[in-house]
């Protein structure tokens, strides 16, 4: 066979690889086109999120201060008025919808050990300065302290925070909201147990993007603590029991508890 017989067949090979290099261009072109879209797609939800968290804001401090005048003088520890219930319930919304806003989609994670003690302290600080009227009682296990993970501090405390709050929400002045961790041999957990008012388990929020079954609505602190929780490859679960109250478990994979040297 001579060169010049070639000649074709070197041709159309290189036909063919042009053709196959502009298909996967094209292949690459549209993944890249979806990507923006999808983007462009949050970033405006999330300047909806944004702007209706301004816009609850704005009613719920108005009928706190609306509340306060309706009730002048002193008032036992831990009183709430209704109105003041449904503006705290308001104003709690309008903080969820602003985390949800400005959660980044993927979340990047900024990983480094983390020793679990100022984490837990830092949520248990955010959470009961949110707390008004009313306080708690937080129980934490010196052992749970003196662990150290492997995370990001910042998300985890984000995490941790989101339970603490629901647990507190569903909790009464003076209770006890006690935190503890289970080592097993698959995950490490944070445990947060409450003597709140033990809501059925139709009425918890079991999945991200599962279905709402329950009369509670959507729990967006507890669907942001199950995205910070699932970037680290970790879980939510919850139970409860009607009259006792609830326990929140917050696991991690066993690889990231670093053990003592």
């Amino acid at each position: 066979m001579t060169p010049e017989s070639l000649l074709p067949v070197a041709f159309l090979l290189i036909a063919l690889a042009i053709a196959g290099a502009l298909k996967v261009h094209a292949v690459l072109t549209d993944a890249r086109n979806r990507v923006a879209a999808a983007e462009r797609l949050a970033a405006a939800r999330g300047r909806c999120l944004s702007l209706a968290a301004q816009e609850l804001r704005g009613p719920g401090l108005a009928l706190m201060a609306q509340a306060a005048q309706m009730v002048p003088g002193p008032r036992r520890e831990g009183e709430e008025t209704p109105l003041e219930g449904v503006a705290q319930q308001l104003l709690r919304l309008a903080d969820d919808l602003a985390d949800f806003a400005t959660e980044p989609s993927p979340r990047r994670l900024h990983e480094a050990p983390s020793l679990l003690g100022p984490v837990v302290d830092a949520a248990v600080a955010a959470v009961a300065a949110q707390i008004r009227p009313g306080r708690r009682h937080w129980q934490v296990d010196p052992a749970l302290r003196s662990l150290t993970v492997k995370a990001d501090s910042r998300a985890l405390e984000g995490a941790l925070a989101a339970l603490l709050r629901r647990a507190a929400r569903h909790s009464r002045d003076g209770d006890v909201i006690a935190l503890r961790h289970v080592v097993g041999s698959e995950t490490v957990a944070i445990v947060v147990e409450d003597e709140g008012d033990g809501l059925p388990a139709q009425d918890l929020v079991t999945s991200a993007t599962g279905p709402i079954t329950g009369t509670r609505g959507l729990d967006l602190g507890l669907t942001l603590a199950r995205s910070l929780a699932a970037a680290h490859g970790g879980d939510i679960r919850l139970e409860s029991a009607p009259g006792i109250g609830a326990r929140a478990w917050l696991t991690l994979p066993r690889a990231r508890l670093l053990e003592p040297a």
